[in-house]
């Protein structure tokens, strides 16, 4: 097991996150044994994965004297509600600089995605939350060069800012996964969890999650392997990200590198587009809600669970295996894309 206590951590969770077995989703899609990690139940404001990788984020920037936080994402963006969590759970100031999501025609939606021009979901939560400043971008914008940009006025005003790049993905942010590779494996171990039989599924998007996962397993001397459900990339664009997040990783952590047959990140679930409705994606979201009662949200979970599924109708797992699905949360954004369910 790898020792993080080298690195400064701040606890926003009381324990581990539950590890939950889905008979009824597995019954009705006669396949593996399928658990869930409720991910979804991290704290700050409506949980979710990126809560992991913040408790190592924060921690760092509080130790570098910060006084304000910068962070960008999607219009939509639970990186950027849980990092304004944080930052009114420490007493920090915090910026948000996001970029519109598109239409299938290619059009903006504007702040509120699917329903403009109300502000819902995540959006809302930006306000309730009080944001120091929401800037909203065009779709397409270089938004960690705007972040450098307002980091740079900042300082001339005197303040001493903190950027957190998307989704919180840099190597710092995937300790919080490399730590969670740990708990899971022993909530295995308590649940007879055979690691021969056992995959994990989970969505990859900026990939903290999936290469701290990866890192965190193989440091352990595990074989569990991570597949990751692509949300906004093809595979042959996804899986050097992750790579390169892996290598970095392991890189601070002074581990040898990591193989690359470790790395899977599968494209077919994407559609036509990051935060783009698929039928997969609707079908899967009401499985999970009419089986088991587990909300997924559109964006992620929804079409991670549209690869569980697809998955498993191609035979990919049979009934010896068990799968593993990360619940990363994202909840709110449900409310904001409810025209995909319509």
């Amino acid at each position: 097991m790898v020792d993080l206590n080298a690195f400064p951590r701040r606890s926003y969770t009381d324990g581990p996150t539950p590890l939950e077995h889905l008979p009824r989703l597995s019954a009705e899609l006669g396949g593996p044994q399928i658990w869930v990690k409720r991910d979804d139940q991290l704290g700050l404001t409506q949980g979710g994965n990126k809560t992991r990788k913040l408790e190592f984020l924060i921690a760092d920037a509080l130790e570098r004297g910060a006084d304000c936080l910068i962070t960008v994402g999607g219009v939509q963006s639970n990186h950027c509600r849980l990092t304004l969590s944080a930052a009114r759970r420490e007493g920090l100031d915090c910026h948000l600089i996001v970029e519109e999501d598109l239409g299938p025609d290619g059009s903006p939606l504007g702040p509120a995605g699917a329903n403009p021009p109300e502000f819902t979901g995540n959006f809302l939560l930006f306000d309730l939350l009080g944001a120091d400043s929401v800037e909203v971008l065009g779709n397409g914008a270089d938004l960690l060069g705007e972040a450098e940009k307002l980091a740079e006025t900042l300082k001339a005003e005197g303040k001493n800012p903190y950027v957190i790049p998307v989704g919180g993905s840099n190597p710092i942010g995937a300790l919080g996964y490399v730590d969670c590779a740990h708990e899971m494996l022993a909530q295995f171990a308590e649940a007879g969890l055979e690691s021969e039989s056992t995959s994990i599924v989970t969505p990859s998007g900026s990939a903290g999650m999936q290469a701290g996962l990866i890192v965190g397993l193989h440091a352990a001397g595990s074989d569990v392997p991570v597949i990751g459900i692509n949300v906004s990339r093809s595979r042959a664009d996804q899986e050097p990200k992750i790579t390169g997040l892996v290598d970095s990783t392991a890189e601070i952590l002074e581990l040898p590198p990591v193989p690359r047959d470790r790395t899977e990140g599968l494209g077919d679930y994407v559609g036509t587009g990051y935060a783009l409705p698929t039928e997969g994606m609707v079908e899967a979201v009401r499985l999970f809600a009419r089986t088991e009662g587990i909300l997924l949200d559109p964006v992620y979970t929804g079409k991670a669970a549209a690869g569980l599924v697809g998955l498993v109708r191609g035979g990919r797992f049979g009934p010896d295996d068990t799968v593993v699905f990360i619940h990363s949360g994202g909840v709110p954004g449900l409310y904001a894309r409810t025209q995909a369910f319509a």
